[in-house]
C-alpha cells in the first residue's frame, strides 16, 4: 500500500537508468474500480507529458518506466488525482458534513488502483514529513494518531468535468442531509449527475431539492423529464414554484406536463399561470389563509390546525364577506389575544393595504416597507383575493434597486 503523497515529486527513470523527470500527478478511471491509467511527468525543463501506465515497470526509491514509452492524454471519464480528488470536499453521509481528501491510498493488485482517501490530519501531516515526529510526539503522552480511511467503496465520482467527487449515498444516510446544503453542492456539477442523484432519493425530499436548485437547473432538469415524472415531481413542489418551473421549461413542454397533475393542483397551476401575464402576478402565490367574517376565534383556530399544514408560512388572516370580497385582516398575535367566543369582525383591522396586479413592483416593496408588512393580499377589481405577494418574491427587486 502506497500513499500518494509518498511519491509524488519522485524522480521518474527509464530502465536504462535516464531521468525522465519528476512524478507530478496521476490519472484514473473514474469507476467502482478506479485503475490508475496514466502518469504525469514533469520534465527537467517544466514541461508536463501524460504517458500509459502500461510503461510503469516498478515503485521504489524511484519510479522506473519503459525505455519505449507513448505519450497520451485524458480520455473520456477519467480524473487526475491531484486536480479532481485531492484537497477535494467530499460529503461525509456517516457524520452528514463536508470533509476534504488530504491523501490517497494506492494498491497493486493485478494492476494500479485507488482503493481509498485519507481525510484525518495524518494525511496532511504526511505531506510535510511530519507524520513521524508527530507520531512519536503523541506515543510519549500514550496516544496513537490514526489515519482516517474512507475506502473508494463508498465513494463515487459525481462530476468528471468540474472534477468533483460524491460519496456513495444510501437513501436514508443521505436524506439527513438538508435539502438546501445539498441543492447548493449540486449546483457545482453537471445537470447529468445531478438527475443520477435525484434518481436515489424519494419523491418528497427529491422535490424539496429540486425545489432549492436555481431555475437554470430546475429547466433544464424539468426539460429533460418524461412529462409523467415532471408532474410527480411538481405534486409536491409549492405552486407558486410550479408556475416558475413550468414557465422556463417552455409552452410545448407545459402543456404536456399539466395534464399529469391531480385535478387540484392543475386548477390551482393554471390559475396562477393566468395571473403571471403581468410582473406582479408572476409573483403571487396561491398560499393564504382567509375566513368568514362571522366566523369565531375558536373556529378560525381549529381551521388554522387543520388546513394550514402544508403552509411554509402563516403571517395574516384575511377577511371576507358573503360576496367573497376582502373586508380585513389580522394577524396570529391579535388572534390569540382574543376570547374564542370573539366574532373576528370585532377586532379584525378594516383598512387592508392591498396591490393590484398592475401595481408595480417598487410601490409593492415601498408599501410592504411603509407598513412593516410581509405580505400583501392582491385583489381583482371586484375586491376578491387573487393570491398574496410576500417580501420574499419581491427580494430580487430590492437587491437590484437597493443593494
Amino acid at each position: 500500500m502506497l500513499y500518494f503523497s509518498e511519491i509524488k515529486g519522485k524522480k521518474v527513470i527509464s530502465e536504462d537508468h535516464v531521468l525522465v523527470g519528476y512524478l507530478d500527478d496521476l490519472i484514473f478511471q473514474a469507476s467502482e474500480f478506479p485503475q490508475l491509467t496514466k502518469l504525469i511527468i514533469r520534465l527537467p525543463n517544466s514541461q508536463k507529458i501524460i504517458i500509459d501506465i502500461d510503461a510503469l515497470i516498478k515503485i521504489k526509491h524511484d519510479i522506473i518506466i519503459k525505455k519505449k514509452y507513448n505519450l497520451s492524454k485524458l480520455s473520456e471519464n477519467e480524473l487526475y488525482l491531484v486536480k479532481n480528488l485531492l484537497d477535494k470536499q467530499i460529503i461525509d453521509i456517516k457524520g452528514h458534513k463536508v470533509i476534504r481528501v488530504n491523501d490517497v491510498v494506492i494498491q497493486y493488485k493485478e494492476s494500479w488502483y485507488i482503493s481509498g482517501v485519507d481525510v484525518g490530519v495524518l494525511g496532511l501531516l504526511r505531506w510535510i514529513k511530519l507524520e513521524k515526529f508527530f507520531k512519536n510526539l503523541y506515543e510519549l503522552f500514550g496516544w496513537k494518531m490514526k489515519s482516517i480511511f474512507l475506502s473508494w467503496a463508498d465513494i463515487q465520482p459525481l462530476e468528471l468535468a468540474r472534477g468533483q467527487v460524491f460519496l456513495k449515498k444510501k437513501e436514508e444516510k443521505l436524506q439527513k442531509i438538508r435539502s438546501e446544503d445539498l441543492a447548493d453542492y449540486l449546483e457545482k456539477t453537471t445537470i447529468r449527475n445531478v438527475k443520477k442523484v435525484i434518481d436515489t432519493l424519494n419523491t418528497q425530499y427529491s422535490a424539496e431539492v429540486l425545489q432549492n436548485l436555481n431555475i437554470n437547473y430546475q429547466s433544464a432538469i424539468f426539460r429533460s423529464f418524461p412529462p409523467e415524472k415532471a408532474a410527480q415531481f411538481l405534486e409536491v413542489i409549492d405552486s407558486d414554484e410550479v408556475v416558475d418551473i413550468l414557465l422556463a421549461v417552455g409552452y410545448k413542454k407545459r402543456q404536456l406536463i399539466i395534464p399529469f397533475l391531480s385535478e387540484s393542483k392543475k386548477q390551482e397551476v393554471i390559475y396562477l399561470l393566468d395571473l403571471s401575464k403581468t410582473s406582479i402576478g408572476k409573483l403571487i402565490t396561491s398560499e393564504y389563509f382567509y375566513v368568514d367574517s362571522q366566523m369565531t376565534v375558536f373556529q378560525i383556530l381549529n381551521r388554522i390546525k387543520t388546513e394550514t399544514t402544508d403552509f411554509s408560512s402563516l403571517n395574516y388572516i384575511y377577511v371576507i364577506n358573503q360576496e367573497k370580497q376582502l373586508i380585513g385582516v389580522i394577524n396570529l398575535h391579535e388572534l390569540l389575544l382574543q376570547s374564542n367566543d370573539v366574532v373576528v369582525f370585532k377586532f379584525m383591522t378594516q383598512n387592508v393595504i392591498v396591490v393590484h396586479l398592475t401595481t408595480p413592483e417598487e410601490i409593492v416593496v415601498k408599501k410592504m416597507l411603509k407598513y412593516h408588512l410581509v405580505a400583501l393580499p392582491v385583489i381583482d377589481v371586484n375586491k376578491k383575493i387573487l393570491g398574496i405577494i410576500t417580501l420574499d418574491d419581491v427580494g430580487d427587486f430590492i437587491l437590484k434597486q437597493w443593494i
